[in-house]
């Protein structure tokens, strides 16, 4: 293999890809990043659950396919200077020179490399940047503890032409609604993705202005493939099995009291409010006519306190929420209003935008019922 390519697209190529290697790989080849040049170069990882492959154009004077460290291979390109990188292999050795750098790596045995899985036929396409908004929006909410696994994935929902993302660790919930283009009609069913790689591939895919979404499944939903394609770089993930909570009945239809309050003027009062509040203890809010009182700390702790002007209907009423989850929700609202609609102390709130008939976005979060 003898290749010439500009470093800047190089370095992202190779980022991208070095993002599905494992962290402790069960065999040497799967820390390995393959090579395969030809009229273009594409690179690629694998560790039998989730595949990462990006390609790029090149000026290749010899093909050829080489297996070398992801990890160092990714150091390596990160450090060079903005100059074109020649790549050429003698033997078990790839050299990779740019300008006055030179770099020897040793070759690992490509024929023991796995096959990564065919891409699964096109299911429906989604506008890369609303999908990208969509998943940050609700992968704040998906547990992070590995023995409920069903928790730590993002339940996808496909209704014809629209696709329902939901996310909750069991404290809140998260869900997002938006529209995306189906390749047949009529198609209704549901898959749960590791959310982790789901948003780490929302996140790296908005170079192009569309992504492919992929999908394989077997007649019970919930074992199989799913794959995204967009800017020139391609993954796909096995999906997550297991029960998901029935997530419909924890969204609240009737409320009590209404409030509307500035976005990041919130959140800095619970920021600031929540620097007294020791782990696991609540900020407490009271909602009164005209203003929100944010409290934290009790006794013989640490105490704050501060008030910020809202738009308040109902009876007034105390509510305490984790200081972390509800900043997560505030930040997470795209408008420059936050809407806060509850029935009572001790039932879930939703976190909407301003004046939102029917959001696309809901954000459910349990209050801390302990608060004094």
């Amino acid at each position: 293999m003898k290749l010439q390519v500009e470093r800047d697209p190089l370095a992202e190529a190779v980022a991208w890809t070095a993002r599905a290697l494992p962290a402790r790989p069960t065999a040497p080849v799967l820390a390995g990043m393959r090579l395969q040049a030809g009229s273009e170069l594409t690179l690629s990882t694998f560790d039998y659950e989730v595949s990462a492959q990006s390609t790029i154009p090149v000026q290749a004077d010899e093909p050829g396919t080489v297996l070398v460290s992801g990890r160092l291979l990714a150091e390596i390109v990160r450090s060079l200077p903005a100059r074109p990188v020649d790549l050429s292999t003698d033997g078990t050795r790839t050299t990779v020179k740019c300008g006055s750098a030179t770099f020897t790596l040793m070759l690992l045995p490509a024929e023991e490399y796995p096959t990564l899985p065919d891409m699964p036929d096109t299911t429906g396409t989604v506008g890369a940047d609303a999908f990208a908004s969509a998943i940050h929006q609700v992968a704040i909410a998906a547990g992070k503890d590995d023995t409920l696994p069903a928790l730590t994935g993002i339940r996808m929902e496909i209704n014809e032409d629209t696709l329902t993302l939901v996310a909750t660790d069991r404290y809140r919930l998260a869900v997002r609604e938006l529209r995306w283009t189906p390749v047949a009609p009529g198609l209704s069913t549901a898959v749960l993705v590791p959310a982790r790689v789901l948003g780490d591939t929302a996140r790296q895919m908005t170079g192009g202005a569309e992504v492919n979404v992929a999908l394989a499944t077997t007649a019970s939903g919930n074992d199989g493939i799913i794959g995204f394609e967009g800017g020139g770089r391609r993954t796909t993930t096995r999906l997550l099995s297991g029960e998901y909570p029935r997530y419909q009945t924890l969204l609240p239809s009737e409320f009590s009291a209404v409030a509307e309050l500035p976005a990041a003027p919130f959140a800095d009062a619970v920021k600031r409010v929540a620097l007294v509040a020791e782990r696991n203890t609540p900020v407490r809010l009271t909602f009164a006519a005209g203003e929100v009182l944010l409290e934290a700390g009790t006794g013989d702790e640490a105490q704050a306190s501060e008030g910020i002007g809202a738009s308040f209907d109902g009876e007034t009423m105390q509510i305490a929420f984790n200081p972390q989850y509800l900043l997560d929700g505030i930040n997470a609202v795209d408008s420059d209003t936050v809407r806060v609609s509850f029935t009572t102390a001790t039932r879930p709130a939703v976190i909407t935008g301003k004046g939102d008939a029917t959001p696309d976005y809901r954000y459910v979060i349990m209050p801390i019922r302990s608060a004094g």
